[in-house]
């Protein structure tokens, strides 16, 4: 109840100061310094009484506790009367003990005051000798109360009951604001687990559609279980359907190409001829076929190829013999099929067009063969669930990160705004910071996780509280390196890393500007988050240069960075020196990361290479992958008259899922995930998440669970929250 009063006061504190109340908040000020129920605090009460005793103060004590009883005491009911008069007791007894010890003279002054209140109670009947026993702690009466164990026994017991006393209390609305917000919380973390589970089972069923749609585009029985049929349930189909020969099956192709990429090295056990091979206007495998165009002759020979089988089967020919005939006939139509139907459709057209349809069916075969194969060996590792879009921001984004616990998420645009908001369970604006000076970068605090850095263009870096919505500290660096490129926060959260470079000042962004930049001098800085002091400043060899980006691995003991120059850089966090470096890229590193088993780091430089390098052999290569400029930047949005906006790099070019095996990269219209192969195939591309209109710009992808949530920031502003749903193998 304590912690609800004091958060209670802290809002009509602020509530006063909004409106304008001062002479009301200076009342409340003052009688809040004179609370004698000390904001329902039981150890400032207990402390209250102690202090009474301890300077000798009957009257303070006495009219201290006739105030709680009448305040607190009085509204219980009488049940609980005998408990209050006996801690009353206790308290007067504690004092009595006390002044004996420490002030004799005091014990008689306090039987003289209060004996006209005490000599009708028969506990204090015996009490009355004491200031006149020479050692009363030997004294077997009064020697249990000299010890130690009834004093703490006593302030225990007391601290007890009015804790008690105070959760039973009846309380105002406004004092349940803090278990409010708690049910609200728990009801929302109880909706992103329902919500989770519903992603799951949307996931499930949509996997158990697909299967009951390829259910039903499997074969008829009949044609399934051909290969097994026996001689005489061959003859028994062949002339059940003997009937129905005249009439040509036009889904002959999409019902019998399947069955025989199903089992294309099975040998059937069938007769030399099929009614479906009749029913196509074929002869048998010695006689020419003839049009279907031509129905007389099709008819005949539908009848001539069933008398054949007909006859066959009944005068009992050899197995191997009507084994070998059935296969000789199915290749063969396999073979003519497609021009069958090519000629059907181009009946009484030039042999031209006939050409082309049988190119057109031959190539529809094909895709269709294809969509097969790749619908049932290859499985999508992801499946997007939704994607929503925060438009807050109304100029191109520099910066979008989530936090660690993956509940909010800070963005920078380019006017200098900085947006803290959260996207579960509902799309909510939680701050807005405003800054006079340009912006530049932005990190999450480690711990605790409300805490955000801001790095300026003036030489500052800020330290805000997302939650008290606060600046706390800003600090100053170097005024000759004004420009805070980059931040990065160790993982245990008691120092960060600052990249600050020279001011640079080019009128527009042009390659000259940009391969200027690796001149620019810059300067790699450590601070303590605790006493927010510089450490130290790193050494930059073999010249100081401007540092563009910056990580840390998982326990904060190494931290690799990519500079203006080229080269990788890769910091022992525990000497604080440098261990490797190497020229990683032709231009500028833009972004660097580490791998999930942290053997490797991948970056991503101007020279529009993807590349990832193994830190255990000093600039080996592991693989390497070539980007578009819609990946690496700089970024161009082009407008109407001629307008068009430029943007260097600033934020996270990549990022990687909770297993290291998948990358999300930027593209023009939205994120790109490619699946990272061992092989020298290339980025194999799984999940085009789209949905920009713009040129994207930055990327993050959070996990949680089995579903991730992909950030894609843009040029125009806006940022779509991605929810995917991994597919476990």
């Amino acid at each position: 109840m304590s912690s609800s009063v004091e958060r209670t006061d802290d809002l009509v504190r602020e509530y006063l100061m909004y409106r304008g109340f001062t002479s009301t908040l200076k009342h409340l000020d003052s009688e809040i310094k004179g609370d004698k129920e000390k904001g329902f605090r039981v150890d400032k009460i207990i402390e209250q009484l102690q202090h009474f005793i301890q300077i000798f103060d009957l009257v303070g004590l006495r009219d201290y506790w006739s105030y709680l009883d009448r305040r607190l005491f009085s509204r219980l009911e009488d049940v609980y009367r005998p408990t209050v008069c006996k801690l009353r007791t206790s308290l007067y007894r504690y004092y009595i003990i006390y002044t004996v010890q420490k002030n004799p003279e005091k014990t008689q002054e306090f039987f003289q005051k209060q004996a006209l209140e005490l000599q009708g109670q028969a506990e204090w009947r015996d009490w009355f000798v004491l200031p006149f026993i020479s050692a009363p702690e030997q004294n077997p009466t009064f020697s249990p109360y000299f010890s130690r164990q009834w004093a703490d026994t006593f302030l225990v017991s007391l601290h007890n009951f009015l804790s008690v006393l105070f959760q039973c209390m009846p309380q105002p609305v406004l004092l349940s604001y803090d278990a409010e917000v708690q049910r609200i919380t728990c009801v929302q973390e109880e909706n992103e687990q329902l919500r989770q589970m519903l992603f799951a089972l949307q996931g499930e069923s949509r996997v158990k559609r697909d299967e009951e749609m390829m259910v039903h585009h499997k074969l008829p029985p009949y044609v399934q279980h051909m290969d097994r049929l026996g001689d005489t349930e061959l003859d028994l189909v062949s002339s059940q359907r003997n009937v129905n020969m005249t009439t040509p099956s036009r889904n002959f192709f999409h019902t019998f190409l399947p069955q025989a990429r199903r089992a294309p090295g099975k040998t059937s056990p069938a007769p030399q001829s099929s009614p479906t091979q009749a029913s196509l206007g074929r002869k048998d495998p010695g006689a020419q076929s003839v049009k279907v165009k031509d129905p007389p002759a099709a008819k005949d020979s539908k009848m001539a190829t069933v008398t054949t089988v007909m006859a066959e089967s009944a005068t009992g020919h050899s197995r191997p013999r009507r084994h070998h005939d059935h296969e000789k006939q199915r290749k063969e139509l396999f073979s003519k099929l497609p021009t069958q139907s090519s000629e059907k459709r181009a009946d009484g057209s030039d042999p031209d067009a006939q050409t082309e349809a049988l190119t057109d069916q031959t190539d529809s075969a094909n895709q269709m063969q294809g969509c097969e194969v790749a619908g049932v060996g290859a499985e999508q590792p992801f499946i997007k669930l939704s994607q929503e879009e925060y438009g807050e921001h109304h100029s191109s984004i520099m910066h979008c990160r989530v936090d660690c616990s993956g509940r909010r998420v800070a963005s920078l645009d380019v006017d200098g705004v900085v947006k803290v908001w959260a996207f579960n369970p509902i799309m909510q604006t939680k701050a807005t910071i405003m800054s006079k000076s340009p912006l530049l970068s932005l990190e999450w605090a480690a711990k605790p996780d409300r805490l955000l850095l801001l790095g300026s263009g003036v030489g500052t870096v800020r330290l805000y509280d997302t939650d008290a919505k606060k600046s706390l500290y800003e600090m100053s660096v170097d005024d000759a390196h004004p420009r805070i490129l980059s931040l990065a926060c160790s993982p245990n959260g008691t120092s960060f890393v600052c990249s600050a470079a020279a001011p640079s000042h080019p009128t527009a962004v042009t390659e000259s500007d940009m391969r200027s930049s690796a001149s620019v001098s810059g300067q790699l800085l450590l601070w303590d988050t605790k006493t927010v002091k510089q450490q130290l400043q790193f050494a930059l060899e073999p010249c100081p240069v401007a540092i563009n980006c910056t990580a840390f691995n998982h326990n904060g003991n190494l931290l690799v960075t990519g500079a203006a120059d080229g080269m990788i850089r890769l910091f022992d966090m525990q000497r604080y020196e440098s261990a490797l470096s190497w020229n990683a890229h032709d231009g500028e590193v833009y972004s660097v990361e580490f791998s999930s088993d942290e053997n490797t780091v991948f970056s991503i430089g101007e020279d529009g290479k993807f590349v990832q390098w193994n830190i255990h052999r000093c600039g080996v290569k592991q693989s390497e992958y070539s980007l578009s400029q819609d990946a690496v930047g700089p970024f161009v949005l082009s407008g109407y008259s001629g307008y068009k906006q430029v943007q260097v790099p600033r934020g996270r070019l990549f990022a990687f899922d909770s297993e290291g095996q998948h990358v999300l990269i930027c593209s023009s219209t939205g994120g790109i995930i490619y699946r990272l192969s061992q092989s020298d195939v290339g980025l194999e591309s799984v999940l085009s998440l789209g949905g920009h209109k713009a040129p994207v710009v930055t990327v993050d992808w959070c996990t949680a669970m089995d579903c991730g949530t992909c950030l894609t920031a843009s040029m125009d502003g806006k940022i779509k929250v991605n929810t995917l749903l991994a597919q476990k193998p």
